[in-house]
């Protein structure tokens, strides 16, 4: 580092040990926000499955939100898509199915497979849910400016990609 005119070394010492602290208090304040977000999502996903059905396991919530947006799905596509075991993917279908919550019927093109999508009771919860929940977060981006909006953005894909 070259030290400005003017500026003796020990200021540049100085000035270059703060930096490192300055990232590293920066980086705590990251992660312990990325932790509230996440601890926040977690009990986020246990209201809306008891909103959806009061006996709801997350898991399931998780399978059947994905089922809602994908239109159907099989448990070959649940299985690998959340790097669960087929046991696992197949007792949540199964209580899914005891809350009527999801039906399935065998795949026109290879009757082996189950296509299972959401009741209509459940699209209707899980909009019910969605719209809730959309209300509560453009609340929140209200408060923004549409630089902060681009700022995190950035921020969210350069973390997922880590």
């Amino acid at each position: 580092m070259n030290a400005k005119p003017g500026t003796g070394s020990a200021e540049v010492v100085a000035s270059a040990a703060a930096a490192p602290s300055d990232v590293d208090s920066a980086l705590g304040d990251l992660q312990a926000h990325l932790n509230l977000i996440f601890a926040r999502t977690r009990s986020l996903w246990r209201e809306s499955a008891a909103r959806v059905h009061p006996e709801l396991q997350v898991g399931g919530y998780k399978l059947l939100t994905f089922i809602d947006r994908a239109g159907t799905a099989n448990a070959h596509e649940l299985a690998e898509r959340f790097e669960m075991d087929k046991s696992v993917i197949s007792r949540q279908v199964r209580m899914l199915e005891d809350l009527g919550l999801l039906e399935s019927r065998a795949d026109e093109r290879d009757g082996r497979l189950r296509v299972l999508s959401a009741t209509a009771s459940a699209c209707s919860a899980l909009a019910e849910v969605r719209r809730d929940y959309g209300s509560r977060l453009q609340a929140v981006i209200d408060e923004l400016t549409p630089e902060e909006i681009r700022a995190a953005s950035k921020a969210f894909r350069l973390l997922a990609e880590v």
